[in-house]
């Protein structure tokens, strides 16, 4: 009762009507709150933190776009890898077909579509995380990358499975209706294979723990994940995550890959009928385009997840002329960026094109890939972009082959002057 011998008093904390600013009564009759009670409800509201209040709007649509168009779309970032664009253009089409509920056709009530969740294979560098990202910008969806190798089995010192969840909500500003329609990629599946098929003595926290623990959310499931990350606790607020229009694209070097697939490729021409045994190269580049189920399962993925990515695409390594047009062809080429930056100081940029073999063969020799042309880039540029206000008056700038072999002075030319 917040009135005692007729004495009105706040229900919360006792104070009576004389010392209180302000009392307001409640429709229940005598129930009151004091000004200072709703000053501290009031702040206790506002620090909620706006991740805990996770807004629910009405979905916005993805763009859906004909597996030819999501194509022709990558072809604008992403060099070469045709068969991994095809394959991608096929299996995001038809997800976002799937979970498009105007195309619902009755006749086939009985069918359930099931995800076409996405495995890429192939060497660093060759554009796995590139095209994951463009998928994204392409279909404006929220996009979020997570590093499998940072996952733990809950209890363990680590992330969360559900920790990949939270890096979407984030990228879709906690908006949970767009966060479930978009794209998670997550880098580095290969490293949390299983080491071997022998039980080991120590628990595998970060490997066959993981993917168990992944598989329900790559196949779907209401999930609770904290909006700040970090591992759960009992006293904490989480919001509920429906992974089943995700859609999950995990990918992989699976160095050792090569090895398992001629090794099988080998022993299935062996026969009565065959006259001489033929024997795979390794170093094949196409080799991967063989890879099957069994074959993941022999690296160390477990049958459950090799189950739940039914879309594998192999990368092809990069060849001499792949890396010339990544340097030079793209929306985002690495030359394109560079001459933005300088035509910010007023100066054109340009490369001689022995200056353009000389950085795709040195960074082929890092081994890195794609990668490798970024680094070489940053060496290359970093005297001339730190030198460039000593030339106040260059209307262009020209890297030559000297200027990428022995660090010489590239050549400008100064601005005409005007009549």
């Amino acid at each position: 009762m917040s009135t005692r011998h007729n004495i009105i008093q706040c229900s919360f904390c006792g104070q009576s009507v004389d010392s209180a600013a302000s009392m307001v009564q409640a429709r229940e009759p005598g129930v009151y709150i004091c000004d200072r009670c709703i000053g501290e409800a009031a702040s206790v509201i506002s620090s909620v933190p706006e991740a805990q209040t996770a807004s629910r709007t009405s979905p916005v649509k993805p763009r859906l776009l004909a597996p030819r168009e999501i194509k022709g779309a990558l072809d604008e970032y992403v060099i070469g890898q045709e068969y991994a664009k095809k394959a991608l253009s096929v299996a995001v089409y038809n997800h976002y077909k799937r979970i498009d509920t105007d195309r619902y056709v009755h006749e086939y009530d009985h069918v359930e579509l099931e995800k076409s969740n996405v495995l890429l294979v192939g060497p660093t560098g060759v554009g796995k995380t590139l095209l994951a990202r463009s998928l994204a910008r392409i279909l404006d969806v929220p996009f979020s990358i997570s590093d499998a190798t940072a996952l733990t089995e809950a209890g363990y010192v680590g992330e969360d499975v559900e920790s990949i969840l939270t890096h979407l909500l984030h990228a879709s500003d906690f908006n949970v209706e767009r966060a479930e329609q978009g794209i998670i990629y997550i880098d580095e599946i290969d490293k949390i294979a299983r080491k071997s098929d022998n039980a080991s003595i120590t628990r595998d926290v970060s490997g066959e723990g993981v993917q168990q623990a992944l598989l329900k959310i790559l196949e779907g499931t209401v999930a609770g994940v904290p909006p700040k990350g970090g591992r759960k606790h009992p006293e904490q607020s989480l919001i509920n995550i429906d992974t089943r229009n995700i859609l999950f694209i995990v990918g992989g070097a699976f160095d050792g890959l090569q090895e398992i697939v001629a090794h099988r490729m080998s022993i299935n021409t062996i026969g009565f009928m065959s006259e001489r045994r033929k024997v795979f190269d390794r170093n094949d580049p196409g080799i991967l385009k063989s890879v099957e189920p069994d074959d993941l399962l022999k690296f160390g993925l477990i049958p459950e997840l090799v189950g739940r990515v039914p879309v594998v695409a192999a990368l092809d390594p990069l060849t001499d002329e792949a890396m010339r047009e990544i340097l030079l062809e793209p929306k985002n080429a690495l030359v394109k960026q560079y001459q933005k930056l300088f035509a910010m100081d007023g100066v054109q940029l340009a490369f001689d094109d022995d200056a353009i073999e000389l950085i795709v063969q040195r960074a082929k020799k890092l081994g890195t890939g794609a990668r490798g042309l970024r680094s070489v880039m940053e060496q290359i540029m970093l005297e001339i972009m730190y030198d460039l206000h000593t030339q106040p008056h260059a209307a262009t700038c020209r890297v030559t082959r000297d200027t990428v072999l022995h660090g010489a002075e590239p050549v400008y030319e100064k601005r005409k002057a005007s009549a």
